[in-house]
């Protein structure tokens, strides 16, 4: 039997008064997966282990089954392993935010979802400016970058930029965890603060005010770690070859370090405007050759942080007709069986526009196995499923089971 788990990151929300006090899980119209949920057996995953931050780098590998105590080093050195850097012994990685800060406050995170073109150059910029023998940055995706030190320390307190919405940034400055991490708070709180300086005056920024956008006009580190020791996905179950795909960093360089082959599929953005028919296109004929794929979709987590119900709700109708519709028609009626399994990696509410650690709903379905009784796919729905709560990696190996 072959194995993909589609994930809707963040799609997972809580009831909300304009939509009658449904999630828009709820409200959403999915046949599919409530399909699914139907011919399948559901529950709830706990994915952020106790005294994580509800980060996706934290959930996505519980989903996985991987012990994060063990093996977590952060959200910069996966999405180190994303673009090919290979960090050394010493060198730390941050994700580096180009974010919009509008007088004191964090506008947003994603300074108005940059265009990957305009970040690279900022970023060749910071380079320029900021850059030296010790630090480098890197270009990643849209706002999504890396920042790598040569022997800084780890022992930091830094704030998600999407957790504080339209809060001041000053408060939330990095803050070291012990005395040997003072000197690199310090170089990191400094260089915000450089690049609050040199960036509103640079011709892309200029550019975007002009068009009523907003601008990258600061940088924000955060999530530091050093290079992790994790298993093989096929170390740690046995399967053969497995496939992710992805338009997030993050979620590719889970992808390296698991052992999964990271398929690239134009058009992904990460948004709601995202390339869906592409990605499951992509899924389809990587289950022809792999035993295992992991499809990853980032527009709920996008419409969460944005605080947009109705756009929330549009994209979980996607996910379901664009994607999950056209994967299960397609392998459907395959000589070998393809098991589903369907999920968020975490909740992110409209109502406070960033992560919680609720519990998620999740689906498992394997054709010829005996349904639970829920008919329908939606977080109080899962509260009934037949496999009740499940935690570690519990899910993952009752989907390769």
């Amino acid at each position: 039997m072959k194995h993909i788990i589609i994930l809707g990151d963040g799609m997972a929300d809580e009831p909300i008064a304009a939509l009658g006090g449904k999630t828009p899980l709820q409200y959403a119209d999915t046949p599919y997966m409530d399909k699914l949920a139907a011919m399948g057996v559901t529950g709830l995953l706990k994915t952020v282990p106790k005294g994580f931050h509800p980060g996706s780098e934290v959930a996505n590998m519980a989903v996985l089954g991987y012990d994060l105590n063990k093996v977590y080093e952060g959200r910069g050195v996966l999405e180190a392993a994303s673009i090919g850097i290979d960090l050394q012994p010493g060198e730390l990685a941050l994700r580096c935010n180009l974010i919009c800060i509008e007088g004191d406050l964090i506008k947003n995170h994603s300074s108005g979802h940059i265009s990957t073109e305009e970040a690279d150059e900022l970023i060749r910029f910071l380079n320029e400016k900021l850059g030296s023998d010790r630090l480098k940055f890197y270009t990643g995706v849209s706002y999504r970058h890396l920042l790598v030190i040569k022997g800084g320390d780890k022992r930091l307190d830094c704030t998600p930029p999407h957790d504080i919405p339209l809060h001041p940034f000053r408060p939330a400055l990095i803050k070291a965890e012990a005395p040997e991490a003072e000197e690199t708070a310090a170089l990191l709180n400094d260089l915000i603060l450089r690049s609050q300086q040199i960036l509103p005056g640079h011709p892309i920024n200029q550019a975007r005010i002009a068009l009523g956008k907003d601008p990258a006009n600061s940088i924000w580190p955060w999530s530091p770690g050093y290079r992790p020791a994790m298993e093989t996905m096929q170390q740690m179950y046995g399967f053969g070859k497995g496939a992710v795909i992805s338009a997030v960093d993050l979620i590719r360089g889970i992808g390296r370090y698991a052992g999964l082959e990271v398929i690239e599929v134009e058009g992904a953005t990460g948004l709601y405007d995202t390339n869906y028919e592409g990605k499951a296109d992509a899924a389809i004929e990587a289950l022809k050759t792999n035993d295992f794929v992991y499809l990853h979709i980032e527009a709920s987590d996008e419409a969460g942080h944005e605080g947009d119900v109705d756009l929330k709700i549009k994209t979980i109708e996607y996910l379901d007709r664009r994607a999950v519709k056209r994967v299960y028609e397609a392998v459907k009626d395959w000589d070998e069986p393809v098991a589903f399994g369907i999920l968020p990696d975490h909740p992110t509410p409209c109502a406070i526009r960033t992560h919680t650690n609720a519990p998620i709903p999740f689906i498992i379905y394997k054709p010829g196995n005996t349904p639970d009784k829920v008919t329908c796919y939606d977080e109080f729905s899962a509260k009934e499923g037949g496999l009740g709560v499940l935690e570690g990696d519990q899910f993952i190996r009752e989907l390769l089971r």
